[in-house]
């Protein structure tokens, strides 16, 4: 039998632990509350008091923890994972923390014969709760095989990006893009009350356009994904509206960020000369500010 350290036992991990429970594994769990410990281990998780006792005979080491201070912690501080896990064991890091720190910790744990895969995960605690995580993971393809088994338990959709590490990177780019449309979403509401606009119509409307139906399904892959810039809607016609939009704010005493930080993008895409090209064409403008930045780092 597969037995499985789950360290991390908070609003995601306790009911990732639960599943696997329920799929028969054994699993011996630590987390430094003893109160979440005690309430998973009376669904069968073997209570341990340290993370190098949860690694004890494990095949795998999951760690669904806070930030990489913590996972660091977990594996190679005192009473570590490392004290106890024997070569080959494959430790699967599902937490969300800098990428930086997830290459570090592959190096440190291949320097020791330890495999690793960064398999962060979209989606809520109702989706853990359910098995129905996006599981967004990085690892050689052997190692990735190797973790798919216990994954497919935790989530119903399970994608690999690359390497060790292209899973938390993959997890940083959604993230910034959820978080910062929330915010978004947040002053788009706003400015439909205080402009005397029931918000609940507003997301009915927002519903029917690219406003509320996104971009990444919609605009771009029917334009810049496709190399065709020419106009749908014309970033000059873009500006203006998003113009209309702040200079209304103003009016109703509303402070947009989200909305001058996004006048800024649309303005420097005009400046250099896209004003007339598709409003996707600042993911274009993005771009070569990148491959300049490459040019001049490569000199």
């Amino acid at each position: 039998m597969t037995t499985i350290a789950f360290i991390g036992l908070g609003t995601m991990g306790a009911p990732m632990a639960r599943n696997l429970l329920r799929s028969g594994f054994k699993v011996r769990i630590y987390d430094v509350n003893p109160d979440v410990v005690g309430l998973v281990s009376k669904d069968g998780g073997l209570a341990v008091r340290s993370a190098a006792d949860a690694a004890l005979g494990a095949n795998i080491v999951i760690t669904m923890l806070p930030n990489g201070e913590h996972v660091e912690s977990a594996l190679f501080g005192q009473n570590g994972v490392i004290e106890v896990a024997t070569p080959g064991t494959l430790v699967i890091d599902m937490s969300t923390i800098l990428p930086i720190v997830t290459d570090e910790i592959a190096v440190r744990l291949a320097k020791i014969g330890l495999r690793f895969v960064d398999a962060p995960v979209g989606r809520s605690s109702q989706h853990a709760v359910d098995g129905k995580l996006l599981i967004m993971v990085g690892g050689s393809d052997a190692d990735v095989a190797s973790a798919r088994p216990i994954l497919e338990k935790l989530g119903d959709t399970i994608v690999h990006c690359g390497t060790v590490g292209t899973g938390s990177r993959m997890k940083i780019v959604n993230n910034f893009m959820s978080i910062t449309l929330n915010a978004t979403t947040a002053e788009a509401l706003t400015l439909a009350e205080a402009s005397g606009v029931d918000p609940e119509l507003a997301r009915q409307v927002m519903l029917g356009t690219v406003a509320g139906q996104g971009h990444m399904g919609t605009t771009y892959p029917a334009k810049v994904l496709k190399s065709d810039l020419s106009p749908g809607f014309m970033i000059d016609l873009a500006a203006k509206d998003l113009g209309l939009a702040l200079s209304l704010a103003k009016r109703l005493g509303l402070d947009l960020d989200t909305g001058v930080a996004a006048q800024s993008v649309y303005r420097s895409a005009q400046e250099h000369g896209l004003g007339r090209q598709d409003w996707t064409a600042i993911y274009e403008a993005k771009r070569a500010t990148l491959k300049f930045k490459f040019l001049l780092n490569s000199k």
